[in-house]
């Protein structure tokens, strides 16, 4: 039978990181810095993420002392452009290690991570120092340290009643004692007797007149104003004009003997 796991994450806020201390007193320089790219990266740990900063940090000491084989300290050139045309420098690997023997292994590092802002964080938390001194004494002897600090447990609800003591009998509550009223003073019916509440009027309409009825007389006058004007108007009217059928024209006068 096979079984199905479902892949876990860690939190950011769940992770312990720890503090690594390296010598570099005898170590080569390719060696040393694979193992510290996998510290900071965190694949030493069975959690790991490639999406997720869960390496530890790195503290390197004696990086005067780090050794190469071969003559790399002759033939190794390290470049590094100003940024102005033509101003290429060049530097061998003798000529770093006098100057700045720390950026040998942070070059080293820096190129076994990845090319991102991820690779860019763990690159922070390595700590190189050219000699056996180094200022992290306190989170050594923790052991423990964490790149941000935890959050506020979060606030969880009330849980809800369990049945028990919702069938509970509860017991009954004191009567409330009776607000007192302030009673009003004898006088105060008085005063509103004396001042009554104004009506309010309202503004009715006034009723129409009812229309006035037709008289005798005045129907006759209006038969007389329209009645000339009903003349006029049939006198500039044409007469209709009469149709009479015209003999056809192939019609002749007909001869006397007939």
């Amino acid at each position: 039978m096979q079984i199905y796991r479902e892949t876990t994450h860690t939190k950011p806020a769940d992770r312990v990181y720890q503090w690594h201390v390296i010598d570099a007193d005898g170590e080569r320089l390719g060696r040393l810095a694979s193992r510290i790219a996998v510290l900071l990266m965190g694949k030493h740990k069975p959690d790991y993420s490639r999406h997720q900063l869960a390496g530890d940090f790195v503290i390197v000491v004696n990086a005067v002392k780090v050794g190469f084989s071969g003559n790399k300290r002759a033939q190794k050139i390290y470049y590094r452009h100003t940024g102005y045309i033509g101003h290429l420098r060049e530097r061998t690997l003798d000529e770093m290690m006098a100057k700045f023997p720390t950026r040998v292994i942070e070059q080293a590092v820096k190129g076994m991570l990845p090319r991102n802002r991820l690779g860019r964080q763990m690159l922070r938390r390595l700590k190189v120092y050219a000699e056996a001194e180094h200022p992290h004494e306190a989170q050594v002897r923790a052991g423990l340290g964490k790149a941000k600090e935890e959050p506020a447990a979060p606030t969880r609800a009330p849980r809800r009643p369990s049945a028990e003591a919702v069938q509970a009998p509860v017991a009954p509550a004191a009567p409330e004692a009776e607000p007192q009223v302030a009673e009003a003073p004898a006088e105060a019916p008085a005063a509103e007797a004396a001042t009554p509440a104004r009506r309010r009027t309202t503004r009715r309409a006034a009723p129409k007149a009812p229309k006035a009825e037709t008289t005798p007389k005045k129907a006759a006058a209006t038969t007389r104003r329209r009645a000339p004007a009903a003349a006029k108007d049939a006198a500039e009217s044409p007469a209709p004009r009469r149709r009479t059928r015209r003999a056809p024209a192939s019609e002749g006068p007909k001869p006397e003997g007939e």
